[in-house]
Parts: structure tokens; sequence; C-alpha cells
């Protein structure tokens, strides 16, 4: 499970960690959520890298009205392939998402203790996700996407079973390129990240409210389960 994450690097630096042709338009955010326009690189027309901004919680190109859909945020990996609401964007729409921490919650409901979850060595990660773009009888469209999770590596294990797909830059390019049309190049890809590439942090209960942004919600309690 992905429900909350944070994208708080400079922007040239995500731009030079995906080599996208553009930079993002994107302010430091620490506290992204559900539903939010979040930015994804993908390939252009040209299969040239671009940033672009699109709504977190897909919404499938069948879905007849997204005002009566609930949108999903996360897609199993396992089960992606034979899923009707994935299994067509595995093959054809395949993105990435920029990000540099996430957020996993501990304790009793209404005391719950969250926990930011990001790279050693700091800097931006990649997590693999899945785009859909919608189209209304009206011509109204809305572009959305999933993040991917797989089975937790040991780290994010005394938090959660379940994390998000982080994929490294030497794979970027095989899961943007859809041109071939088939799953079968990404699947050795859906695995978990290395055991040592992640470490853990309790956070401020700040923020559990989604309303709050900034970098107080990241503010270290105590540095846990490393």
């Amino acid at each position: 499970m992905c429900s909350r994450y944070s994208l708080t690097s400079p922007p040239e630096a995500v731009r030079s960690y995906f080599k996208a042709r553009n930079s993002p338009n994107f302010p430091p955010r620490y506290n992204i959520a559900p539903t939010q326009p979040v930015l994804i690189a993908r390939h252009d027309a040209k299969a040239e890298r671009e940033l672009t901004l699109v709504r977190w919680g897909l919404i499938p190109s069948w879905v007849k009205n997204p005002a009566e859909f609930t949108t999903i945020i996360n897609a199993r990996a396992e089960t992606a392939a034979e899923k009707p609401s994935f299994r067509a964007a595995l093959r054809h729409r395949r993105c990435l998402v920029p990000a540099d921490g996430f957020y996993e919650w501990i304790g009793k409901p209404g005391a719950k203790r969250p926990h930011l979850i990001r790279p050693k060595a700091g800097g931006p990660m990649a997590f693999g996700a899945l785009a859909e773009h919608w189209m209304g009888p009206d011509g109204s469209e809305i572009e959305t996407m999933a993040i991917l999770t797989v089975a937790a590596n040991r780290t994010v294990s005394v938090l959660h079973d379940r994390m998000p797909l982080i994929l490294e830059p030497d794979a970027f390019e095989t899961w943007l390129d859809c041109r071939p049309g088939t799953a079968a190049d990404v699947l050795p890809l859906l695995v978990p990240a290395a055991d040592d590439l992640l470490e853990i942090v309790e956070v401020s209960a700040r923020l559990n409210n989604p309303r709050n942004e900034g970098p107080e919600v990241q503010e270290p309690v105590r540095t846990t389960l490393l």
C-alpha cells in the first residue's frame, strides 16, 4: 500500500535523475495524497522522456462516470497483467512517479504513528506506475495514474507487507518503452527493492492530516526500525 508520499527534491535534480527533456514545474511537496495533481515521467509521442502532471487515482478508460467510480491509487504488481482495470495500461501506458520518500503507519486507530521511508543516500527515486487517459462523451478528459505495489522487502516489512515498486535508473527505458505492446519485458522488474536501499524515520503526527504541508510534517520523532 502506498497512500502518501513526498517529492521535495529540486526540479533540476528530478529532471536530471529521469533524464527528461523538460524541467518540472512542481513545488516541494511533503504530504502528497490521493486525488491530487502529481508528477509523472513518461514517453512522449517521440519516445522522449517528459515530466507532466496527472491526477493520482486511476480511472480506467471503460468507466462511464468517474464521479461514481472509486478511483484506484495502487495496483498489485502480481495481478496487474490479468486485471481488467490494469492489463491494458501495463502493456501500453507505463510511467514513473518521482518521489523521495513514502509513508506508512503503525499503532492503534486514533493513535497511528507515521514513518517516512526514504533512500539512505537521499535524493529522488522512481515508483513504477500505470497511467490512463479517460475521455467522456462530452469531450472532457482526465489523465490519471496508480502506483504499483509489490511485497515488502525486509526493511519495509516491519511496517507493512506491501511497498511501492521502486525501479533503478538502468530499468527506466525498459519500463517506459511501451512500443512492443506487451508486458513480457517488464515482468522481471516487478520485485521488491534491495533490502539496503531504504531507511525509516518516525515523523510528526502532523502528517496524519493530508491538509498539512511543509517540512514540519517530516520532523523526526526518533529513528526506528532500521
